[in-house]
């Protein structure tokens, strides 16, 4: 069994732990957390499940990178603590694990990540023989790996679009929501995920990790922005009132331009409530959320990824898949050289040891 510690227990480590304790080539022995109220606390308890898992979490980074782990998925964030969650990576692969997270995005395309990234990383895996893979959360597969496979049932492709379309309304995570995306903010406000040139810093990777696989050359990459007011205030469950006139809804577009046209683009829909910009695109079932690949050509293929977990929720589906590709690789990295991996490296896996396999 693969001995792995779940760091970080918040949208992402709450599948993760899930994932792990579910994975019939791994086990989960340690989970580190940040919060002190949470220090003490089962991990199936932090995961949602409703048994005991009889680990307790902890906030001793280096007595559980002490204990050897043979793998971390480091679920902090690093939105808006990059430099933060990298040295935490440094750390884990200088104790030889094999680490697998969203954190990164600058190393979705490790090829063509700053230098200020990918060679502390290199130096810290040479140095603890471990391995590091990379994958979003919006998700990685669904603009990476999902559509390339895709790509491959059509005669001609014209435009690959990569689509997530999310309604925030049921998203728990407050912070991020209202100032990190700007929902519920003045229209003069600058949202900083669309800020001129961070949807490239963010998703820029798999363009150009599409780009790579498809055997075509980028002239660059562009991005489109487009943002709507609510015309009535609206009140959400989780996160409370957003005031009419405030920013209700977020549209982008990261386009690979290929020969003067933009052939491969990732486009993000977001919404606070689905009365705003209701001209957009939207979940075809009319739920909170689906990720969607279009392939433009002949024949015309589309294939929609609504995933919600067993309370409905599309938020924590949405996340359990992403996380479910990340601890997925983990078997896989181990039985491959130390290393920088990037999706075009890693395999899609089938859940080999999991059918019929239930969770509380």
């Amino acid at each position: 069994m693969i001995s792995t510690v779940v760091w970080g227990t918040g949208n992402i480590g709450r599948a993760a732990i899930r994932a792990v304790e579910a994975h019939p080539a791994l086990r989960l022995t340690g989970v580190l957390v940040h919060d002190p109220g949470k220090v003490g606390r089962d991990a199936g308890e932090l995961g949602g499940l409703d048994y005991a898992l009889d680990i307790a979490a902890t906030d001793d980074i280096d007595g559980a990178l002490a204990a050897v782990p043979d793998a971390v998925v480091y679920a902090a964030s690093g939105d808006i603590r990059p430099d933060d969650a990298l040295a935490d990576i440094i750390r884990a692969l200088r104790a030889g694990a094999v680490v697998v997270t969203p954190a990164l995005y600058a190393l979705y395309d490790p090829r063509n990540a700053p230098a200020e990234v990918r060679e502390p990383v290199l130096a810290a895996i040479t140095e603890g023989g471990g391995s590091l893979f990379v994958s979003g959360i919006d998700p990685g597969w669904g603009n990476d790996v999902l559509p390339l496979l895709v790509s491959g049932l059509g005669s001609t492709v014209e435009v690959i679009r990569c689509q997530e379309i999310f309604d925030y309304s049921s998203y728990d995570q407050p912070d991020s929501v209202r100032y990190l995306v700007g929902m519920g903010q003045p229209m003069d406000y600058q949202p900083p995920m669309v800020a001129p040139s961070v949807p490239t810093m963010v998703w820029g990777g798999q363009i150009r990790l599409m780009a790579r696989a498809l055997g075509v050359e980028l002239d660059e990459i562009r991005e489109t922005l487009d943002r709507r007011a609510l015309d009535r205030t609206i009140t959400t469950t989780s996160m409370g009132e957003f005031e009419a006139g405030t920013q209700g809804a977020v549209r982008f577009e990261v386009q690979g331009i290929v020969k003067g046209e933009p052939r491969l683009v990732i486009e993000h829909v977001t919404r606070i409530h689905p009365s705003c910009a209701p001209d957009w695109p939207a979940p075809a079932d009319g739920g909170a959320g689906a990720h969607r690949v279009i392939i433009e050509g002949f024949p015309r293929i589309e294939v929609t990824v609504a995933a919600t977990d067993p309370d409905g929720n599309r938020a924590a589906g949405g996340n359990a898949t992403a996380v479910g590709r990340l601890v997925s690789a983990i078997d896989w990295l181990m039985t491959a050289d130390p290393g920088l991996y990037d999706a075009l490296d890693v395999p899609l896996r089938p859940a080999v040891g999991k059918l019929g396999r239930k969770q509380g």
